[in-house]
């Protein structure tokens, strides 16, 4: 079987883990681990399992979830008004309405729940992706994406689970969502942020704050 990154686009592939819903690969050139192409949903069938997610703007705890994200954002763009966009949103977009009431002018997309493709001809101080990046069947193309909404000197802030070694992943949960397709390490953001000239910070074990340079 002929295989590439869905990341990187590289074609050092190498088995990873078998369960008994699907095969796993690892790239070896940026780490990514990705499910078998194979067993991917159609989109009639992802978004059935999205919406089953009761995620809602108002639900206190989903909003103290999102703190880990947007406090330390909030911290790294200092003070003043910012323009974002929360990318991939979902059904309840809180964590844009929790940003929007510290006082930024806040943006959303979602290719199911919010499909305005306008808001992605834009550009933005920073761009949010919480709980969605796992999701992208083709990362390569969604990074590229992501990378071109934001400003020189902004911020990409990620928010996912992250792969430790192949004992850990062996028994973890967060791959038995059959909408979680790609997953990512450090390593993986580490080769990201060099490649693509990004100064990267790891906050807690899931919150990844990327800043673009400035051109």
């Amino acid at each position: 079987m002929s295989l590439e990154c869905p990341l990187c686009k590289s074609a050092d592939i190498a088995d990873f883990e078998q369960d008994r819903r699907r095969r796993y690969f690892r790239c070896q050139e940026c780490y990514l681990v990705f499910a078998d192409p194979e067993c991917l949903l159609s989109p009639e069938e992802e978004k059935a399992v999205y919406d089953k997610h009761e995620n809602v703007v108002e639900d206190e705890g989903y909003r103290r979830f999102l703190s880990r994200l947007a406090t330390p954002l909030m911290e790294k763009m200092g003070e003043g008004a910012k323009q974002g966009l929360d990318f991939g949103c979902g059904p309840g977009p809180a964590l844009a309405a929790m940003l929007e009431e510290a006082g930024h002018q806040m943006a959303v997309y979602d290719p199911y729940f919010a499909p305005n493709l306008s808001v992605l001809d834009a550009t933005y101080d920073f761009v949010t992706c919480t709980e969605a990046i796992e999701h992208f069947y083709m990362p390569h193309r969604e990074w590229r994406q992501l990378l071109s909404l934001v400003k020189p000197g902004g911020w990409l802030a990620i928010m996912t689970k992250l792969v430790i070694d192949a004992p850990a992943f062996k028994s973890w949960h967060y791959k038995n969502d059959p909408t979680h397709v790609s997953f990512f390490s450090r390593e993986t953001f580490r080769f990201l942020a060099e490649r693509d000239g990004l100064d990267v910070d790891f906050v807690g074990n899931d919150v990844i704050l990327l800043r673009k340079k400035n051109e």
